[in-house]
């Protein structure tokens, strides 16, 4: 996997739908606020990244809409069919 540095931290690009992942970009959205994330998803929607923090079921931070086991219901209800799509996992 390839390992990003952002917000001074390590993260592993392990999802990367039609090599959508662009460094430039997602440093220029991502600020402060997703440090405490375990993970950061992106998503295109007409050409522009959008992001979300994640955290592991395990983080006691965890709720239904930031959990990473629901992901996938994110993607199907808010992001555009065939939606060019990015996961970023926290190293620790």
């Amino acid at each position: 996997m390839k390992t990003i540095d952002l917000l001074g931290n390590k993260y592993e690009l392990i999802r990367n739908d039609k090599e959508c992942f662009n460094l430039e970009e997602t440093m220029e959205k991502a600020t402060d606020y997703f440090e405490e994330y375990d993970y950061i998803f992106g998503d295109y929607a007409y050409d522009k990244v959008r992001l979300k923090g994640y955290y592991e079921s395990s983080n006691p931070k965890a709720t239904s809409v930031n959990n990473i086991s629901s992901l996938d219901d994110y993607i199907s209800n808010y992001c555009s069919y065939g939606a060019r799509t990015f996961l970023l996992k926290k190293i620790k």
